[in-house]
């Protein structure tokens, strides 16, 4: 029979949210609270809409200074941007969107589809690329490398590499386990930030420090203790989820209200840029 014991050197959950709910959408993880431990994730949306509930996605909207990757568990999108890219994103898919010094995109559910859900990221960039030139790139889901359990999103993980030149070392995976199936995780040296967020099922993950014991369920965002141990896990029940690892980013975090900075010169300039490609979108009516 399968052991379902947690390794005792294994990394510990420091904290655990179910974050806030508003709509379809659950906001787990904000700029302005974990994502200043847990940068250089600095945003996490577990999304999930019924279509025939009138959802009609996301209008065009700017970001800037960071980089947005979706994974797409369920359903078909439309996605258009100001790179000049369009097209239709299927379920198992994933969007990255490096907005760099600015850009604009949306996203709504492609005709006939019933469902979406999802997990939306947000990545800080370094001064390096923060107000460097915007640049998405949409992968099938032929095209998002799988190892064991886990599809690569961001990183490697084993011998499977994303496609997704990641901005900084970090791996973001998304992993599904059966009932009782284990899974041990081992970072990267460097990787001391570590997180997981649930869709489905739960998971036994490990000596509990920050949260109320048990395993984490889903709708939870767990995060771990910063060290370069293992992460060992038990599926209680089929489960799905998102696991986040990086060295951790070593800039402050300059807010505007859709873009993250180092620096409010940085800021400004992305800001800047946003209003520029704004005000010609109103001209040609794409926006009000």
């Amino acid at each position: 029979m399968m052991s379902t014991a947690i390794e005792a050197g294994a990394r510990a959950i420091v904290y655990r949210t179910r974050g806030s709910r508003h709509g379809g959408i659950t906001r787990l993880m904000s700029p302005g609270d974990l994502g200043e431990f847990l940068k250089p994730f600095v945003f996490l949306d577990l999304f999930g809409f019924d279509v025939t509930g009138g959802h009609k996605g996301f209008g065009l909207h700017p970001h800037s200074g960071i980089a947005t990757l979706t994974w797409l568990m369920e359903g078909d999108t439309q996605y258009e941007d100001t790179t000049g890219e369009q097209g239709t994103l299927h379920g198992g898919g994933v969007e990255w969107m490096r907005a760099g010094n600015g850009v604009w995109h949306t996203g709504a559910p492609a005709p006939g589809v019933e469902r979406v859900s999802g997990f939306q990221l947000w990545v800080a960039l370094p001064p390096s690329e923060e107000n460097g030139p915007a640049q998405s790139m949409y992968l099938a889901p032929s095209q998002v490398p799988a190892q064991g359990p886990a599809r690569v999103l961001l990183g490697r993980y084993g011998a499977a590499q994303s496609p997704i030149a990641a901005p900084s070392p970090m791996n973001y995976l998304a992993v599904k386990l059966k009932d009782g199936e284990r899974w041990t995780y081992l970072p990267p040296a460097g990787h001391t930030v570590g997180w997981i967020a649930v869709s489905a099922g739960a998971l036994e993950a490990g000596r509990d420090t920050g949260g109320t014991g048990g395993p984490v369920a889903a709708g939870e965002l767990a995060v771990f203790e910063e060290s370069g141990a293992a992460i060992d896990f038990v599926a209680h029940g089929d489960t799905a989820f998102v696991l986040g690892s990086a060295v951790k980013h070593p800039h402050e975090l300059v807010m505007g209200y859709y873009s993250v900075h180092t620096s409010k010169a940085a800021l400004e300039q992305g800001e800047a840029e946003i209003r520029r490609i704004g005000a010609r979108l109103r001209q040609e009516g794409r926006i009000a």
